[in-house]
């Protein structure tokens, strides 16, 4: 069976953010916005990542032009679905599974407790907050959470080139904070980024979250990710048996869903 005879017979498709729709950080390009409107047309969608709601808002859904009505079929799950927005006149948070004052303010004395125990330094310019409290979420980044936002592509080459190097580095400071702060889940993430959540949350959470909210069964939903291999930040999904595609960036995802428009007879 083909991928969109597949495709067809889902409910639901579920894509990851940061690599599969937008580069690291970076706006969703105006091809990207078009196809998506013409995909709501046709399919539910959910969008799940690492990336706060703030960012989701920002990179996403202000550059996606279409009817409000469409919105209706995009289901938004933040901070690695450790939050749930949808749509209805606004858009709506319908949980929000928050981490406590202690829970973060050990999570911080973690990463700063490592960071002196390995003899880590932060880079000479750093763009943002470096250790970010998001509510639901603890994020460290190694340029600071604005890094993108400030410097646009350029942003973009330092993290690909600082994860080239030093992935090593980040996947040691995860292992070791995650030792100081066993009753939460410590995860490397993205390129340049660790998260803190409560215990037990990842992706493959998120689907079963979207499958208890959204009525949907997992064996109805087709999942789309850039991380989707051993030590991936989308490889959890696997554990639920969810159908999915790995892609290699954003230019593949357009490409699927051109097919799947083409299929639905829509302009692309």
């Amino acid at each position: 069976m083909s991928l969109i005879e597949k495709l067809k017979r889902k409910d639901l498709l579920v894509f990851d953010l940061d690599g599969t729709i937008i580069p690291t950080k970076s706006p969703m390009d105006r091809e990207m916005s078009r196809l998506f409107t013409r995909l709501l047309e046709v399919k539910k969608v959910a969008i799940i990542g690492g990336g706060k709601y703030g960012v989701f808002k920002e990179l996403f859904v202000h550059r996606l032009k279409c009817d409000k009505k469409l919105l209706k079929n995009l289901f938004l799950f933040p901070n690695t679905s450790t939050i749930f927005y949808k749509y209805n006149h606004g858009w709506k948070k319908i949980y929000f599974l928050s981490l406590t004052v202690d829970e973060i303010k050990r999570t911080k004395k973690a990463f700063n407790d490592v960071f002196k125990k390995i003899g880590y330094e932060h880079p000479k310019k750093t763009y943002g907050v470096l250790i970010e409290n998001r509510g639901s979420q603890v994020a460290f980044s190694v340029y600071g959470q604005d890094l993108v936002k400030i410097l646009g592509k350029r942003g973009v080459k330092m993290k690909e080139e600082w994860k080239r190097k030093n992935t090593k580095i980040k996947m040691k400071i995860a292992r070791l904070a995650a030792k100081k702060i066993p009753d939460l889940e410590v995860r490397a993430a993205g390129y340049t980024t660790i998260d803190v959540t409560k215990k037990g949350i990842d992706k493959a959470y998120g689907m079963h979250q979207i499958e208890k909210h959204l009525k949907i069964p997992i064996n109805k939903m087709f999942f789309f990710g850039d991380g989707i291999f051993p030590g991936g930040n989308d490889y959890a999904i696997v554990r639920t048996g969810v159908d999915y595609k790995a892609v290699k960036d954003p230019e593949e995802t357009k490409k699927i869903i051109r097919e799947i428009l083409l299929f639905y007879k829509l302009k692309t």
